[in-house]
């Protein structure tokens, strides 16, 4: 009988966790709502929510030391198996320009994409300020396009495979096109690297709404609020921590 992983779900004191934390409990895990770096560490897996803003989020993560934490754990894909939910998968990449304050000190970046700053620094590249992500994925988080749809965007849209998509252990028995639930007005962009795509989403522009490296996953949409096929979801991200947590990946 296979054994029930703990599994944290990062609080950074910026919304209600309690569906997320319910979404895993019943895929069958241990949902431990925290917001100490020692318990993400120890962690069979770890689940970044999407509540709040790019900075006001990455800041409390690096105030907190939880961004140091998640970094640790992950090991660059091979570590702890995470899954980053809405804002959640946007911190992972390196810059983000939501809520940045303008009056914000600024960082001398060494590139446009704030390489070697820590998390949450402001800096000015390609003509606007950014705040550092935790860097784990390179690639930026940018606000949709209004011009021709409403944004934020709201409910439920179609997701479809990219090629890596088809071998995602968080995407095992998915459904090409499956319509899931996404609220949100962010999303990565044309910068984020083919190899980490999984599955991509169509509205205002081309976005990645999963990707994938190793043990990291991330998904633009909210599995916790998608009925059977996000449930779904969230049972693959429970089996790939059960998995490592037993030795059988």
């Amino acid at each position: 009988m296979a054994s029930i992983p703990t599994i944290a779900v990062i609080d950074y004191h910026k919304g209600n966790l309690s569906s997320v934390a319910r979404g895993l409990a019943r895929a069958g895990a241990e949902a431990l709502v925290t917001d100490d770096p020692a318990a993400i560490r120890r962690a069979d897996g770890i689940v970044l929510p999407g509540v709040g803003s790019f900075f006001d989020a990455i800041e409390f993560m690096h105030a907190s030391g939880q961004d140091a934490a998640v970094i640790e754990a992950l090991a660059g894909g091979a570590g702890t198996p995470f899954l980053g939910i809405c804002l959640g998968l946007q911190l992972l990449f390196e810059r983000g320009d939501e809520g940045v304050p303008d009056d914000a000190p600024l960082a001398s970046a060494p590139d446009a994409a704030g390489s070697g700053l820590a998390p949450a620094t402001v800096f000015e590249a390609d003509g606007r300020r950014w705040a550092r992500g935790l860097g784990v994925l390179p690639g930026s988080c940018t606000l949709l396009p209004s011009n021709r749809l409403k944004v934020p965007h709201v409910g439920w849209d179609q997701v479809h495979l990219a090629p890596a998509g088809r071998t995602c252990p968080l995407l095992s028995g998915f459904a090409e096109g499956a319509n899931l639930y996404f609220t949100h007005s962010y999303a990565l962009d044309g910068d984020v690297s083919e190899d980490d795509v999984a599955a991509r989403t169509f509205y205002a522009r081309a976005f990645a709404s999963v990707v994938w490296r190793g043990n990291i996953f991330g998904c633009q949409f909210h599995p916790e609020k998608s009925s059977a096929h996000g449930l779904e979801i969230l049972r693959n991200f429970v089996h790939i921590v059960t998995a490592r947590k037993e030795g059988r990946a």
